[in-house]
C-alpha cells in the first residue's frame, strides 16, 4: 500500500488550500457599481467577439495561430489559474527581445504540462509588446481530439527542427521543453532534477538561425501533481507515456484532477548567444552538445538557487 505521507512529504503542507476562498473573496469586486460596470464591459466584449467571429474579422497564420481567439478566450481562461491559484511570479522578462526572434528553453514537470501554458501567459502579459510565444509540443497533443485544435489556435505546433527554424526565421519567440515526457512524467522523488535534453535539436535550430537562447527556470510546477507511482501496464493499455498516481488521483476521481495550489516562480535568464557559431556547425554533434549542455546547466543551477530560498512550496515563504 502506498503511504502518501511517506512518499510525498509535501502532503502536510497543504493548509494553504483552506485559504483559497479568502483569496478569491479578496479578488472579487465589492461595490454594486463596479459589478454593473464589469457586467456591461463583459456584454460589450462578448458582442464584439461574436461579431468578429461571425464576420470573419480575424486572421489565422500558416501554423494555425488564431490571435483573436487566443487573446479573447484562451488566455483569459488561464489568468485566474495563474494569478489566484498558482500566484505566478515572473522575473527576467527584460531578457526577452523586444521584437526579434529567440528560443526560450525551459524545464518541464508536473504530470500535466500546465507549465507551457503558464510560460505562454507570462510572456504575453508581462512583455511590453505582449508577444505571442509559439510553443513546440509533442505529437500526442495534436492527436488528442479538441486539445489538438485548441493547441494550434493557441499558436503551438509539432516539435521538430524544421518547424522551429521556420518560426525563428519569421522572427517569432519560440518555446521548447527538451525533457519532453521524461520531465513531466518523472516521479516526485526526482523533482527539479533535469532529465536528458534529447539529442539537442533545439540547439541545432538556434545555431542554424543564429538566434539567442533564453533559459527559463520554473519552480512550483513539480508540486501540482506529485507523482508517487506510475501504472505502466495501464499506461501501455491506454497508449499513454505514463499513468500517474498522485496523492489525490485516481483515488478521488475527477476531484483528483484539480492541481495543488503551489506558488510558482518563472525566471527568464540572460540570453545565450549562438551567433559565434557558423550555421553549418548546427550539424556538428559536439556543437549541439556544447550549446545544449550550457543551457541545461544554466537552468539547473537557477532551479537550485531558487529552491535554497524556498521553505514552503505552497505559501511561497522564503528563508
Amino acid at each position: 500500500m502506498i503511504r502518501l505521507h511517506e512518499q510525498w512529504p509535501g502532503w502536510a503542507a497543504l493548509s494553504p488550500v483552506a485559504s483559497l476562498t479568502e483569496r478569491l473573496a479578496d479578488a472579487m469586486p465589492r461595490q454594486p457599481q463596479t459589478l454593473g460596470t464589469l457586467a456591461r464591459g463583459t456584454i460589450r466584449g462578448t458582442a464584439d467577439f461574436a461579431r468578429r467571429r461571425l464576420t470573419g474579422d480575424y486572421q489565422v497564420d500558416e501554423f494555425g495561430l488564431d490571435e483573436h481567439l487566443l487573446e479573447s478566450v484562451l488566455l483569459p481562461v488561464l489568468r485566474p489559474l495563474a494569478e489566484l491559484w498558482f500566484r505566478v511570479q515572473v522575473d527576467g522578462i527584460e531578457n526577452l527581445p523586444e521584437s526579434e526572434a529567440a528560443l526560450i528553453v525551459a524545464n518541464h514537470a508536473g504530470v500535466v504540462a500546465l507549465d507551457g501554458l503558464m510560460v505562454q501567459l507570462a510572456v504575453h502579459d508581462r512583455h511590453p509588446k505582449q508577444r505571442a510565444l509559439r510553443l513546440l509540443a509533442a505529437d500526442l497533443v495534436f492527436e488528442t481530439p479538441i486539445m489538438g485544435g485548441l493547441a494550434r489556435k493557441a499558436g503551438h505546433t509539432r516539435a521538430c527542427r524544421a518547424n522551429a527554424e521556420r518560426l525563428l526565421r519569421s522572427g517569432e519567440l519560440v518555446g521548447v521543453f527538451p525533457e519532453g515526457f521524461k520531465g513531466v512524467g518523472k516521479p516526485y522523488s526526482e523533482r527539479y532534477k533535469l532529465q536528458r535534453f534529447g539529442r539537442g535539436g533545439f540547439a541545432s535550430a538556434a545555431v542554424r538561425t543564429g538566434v539567442p537562447i533564453v533559459p527559463c527556470s520554473i519552480v512550483g510546477s513539480e508540486e501540482i501533481y506529485p507523482m508517487v507511482a506510475d501504472l505502466k501496464p495501464l499506461a501501455r493499455l491506454l497508449g499513454l507515456p505514463y499513468f500517474p498516481v498522485t496523492p489525490l488521483f485516481p483515488h478521488l476521481g475527477l476531484l483528483g484532477g484539480i492541481p495543488l495550489p503551489s506558488k510558482w516562480y518563472i525566471e527568464f535568464g540572460e540570453p545565450i548567444t549562438t551567433g559565434t557559431y557558423q550555421p553549418e556547425a548546427a550539424d556538428d554533434p559536439s556543437t549541439r552538445f556544447e550549446v545544449a549542455n550550457q543551457v541545461r546547466e544554466t537552468i539547473q543551477q537557477t532551479l537550485y538557487r531558487r529552491l535554497t530560498t524556498r521553505r514552503n512550496p505552497f505559501t511561497g515563504s522564503v528563508s
